[in-house]
């Protein structure tokens, strides 16, 4: 009795190999830039600034060159299984971009020459208050460009910290009323003691005005040196929030945000000022090759955004 085969099975029993087609003649052929995937799915381990590392789910962007110009297409299923070995057990740094990326370029049996990816994640920083001493958490977002050509590895980091910038005009505005006002409630008073002082201070009629505050964010980029080997997150998040002087908080109790508000008046800050602290700090960072920055305020005076862009 003849028996029928088995589907995907051939008639001698044995199962025929899966048609590959990435090794077809391509129509129109011609070598192409970046083929891979984007928004892959991946949990990440990162390094947690005390020693340790802490898991985080990412998304991550893969691609390699199509070099080979008498190729149909790259083997993406290759790409995306060493993306999933690639940082289970170990945490994301300049030294593991490199091997990957070199696996990526390997696992495509010589139709591509370079490979990038493209890493995003919140960053978890645990903050202390000003001044109650609470902790609370702080997420920033992060992105890590990484791409290797003829054996050069070049990193890219961008990061967001937010912040609370009070205008400057419209402090110096505040304190001719607050000064005028002053000037009309103590007129004829002689001789004024301090205690009469403060207490006008301390009441609602020694504020006429307020300044107008809001939160702003300052947008990072560096291409990093390839002399290290660290993704510097925690110390540039450090620095920026350091040198703008108001980071936005995350636990507040009443002492904080008199602390707050202290410090607010103490970084009176235009967008153009902003900028330039930026800029200070990333100009003076021995890990950094290039940097891009935008601070963007956006107003609670207009219905639009103050920006400033800088670069070095």
């Amino acid at each position: 009795m003849r028996m029928t085969p088995a589907p995907g099975q051939s008639a001698t029993g044995s199962t025929p190999p899966l048609p590959d087609v990435a090794h077809d003649a391509a129509a129109l052929a011609r070598p192409l830039d970046w083929v891979g995937m984007d928004r892959i799915a991946l949990p990440v381990r990162i390094a947690d600034g005390r020693g340790g590392s802490v898991q985080l789910s990412a998304s991550v962007d893969v691609a390699v060159d199509l070099a080979d110009t008498a190729a149909r297409g790259i083997h993406m299923s290759r790409l995306y299984l060493r993306l999933q070995e690639a940082f289970a057990t170990e945490n994301v740094t300049p030294g593991g971009l490199r091997r990957v990326l070199q696996e990526f370029i390997d696992s495509q049996n010589g139709l591509s020459t370079a490979a990038r990816l493209v890493l995003r994640y919140d960053h978890l920083l645990q903050r202390a208050a000003l001044s109650s001493g609470h902790l609370g958490w702080k997420a920033y977002p992060v992105t890590i460009e990484a791409t290797l050509q003829d054996g050069h590895l070049k990193l890219a980091l961008s990061l967001a910290v937010e912040y609370s910038s009070t205008c400057p005009a419209s402090a110096a505005l505040t304190r001719q009323l607050n000064a005028a006002r002053f000037a009309e409630d103590f007129s004829a008073a002689r001789p004024l003691s301090p205690e009469v002082v403060g207490e006008w201070l301390a009441s609602e009629r020694g504020l006429a005005a307020t300044p107008h505050a809001q939160r702003s964010r300052a947008q990072v980029r560096v291409e990093l040196k390839p002399a290290f080997d660290e993704l510097p997150v925690d110390a540039l998040v450090d620095a920026l929030e350091g040198a703008l002087g108001t980071p936005v908080q995350a636990a507040v109790k009443r002492e904080d945000e008199q602390a707050f508000a202290e410090l607010n008046a103490a970084n009176l800050m235009f967008c153009e000022d902003a900028a330039r602290r930026v800029a200070a700090v990333l100009s003076a960072d021995p890990r950094v090759d290039h940097y891009e920055a935008t601070v963007s305020h956006y107003e609670s005076l207009h219905p639009h955004d103050a920006v400033a862009r800088v670069s070095g």
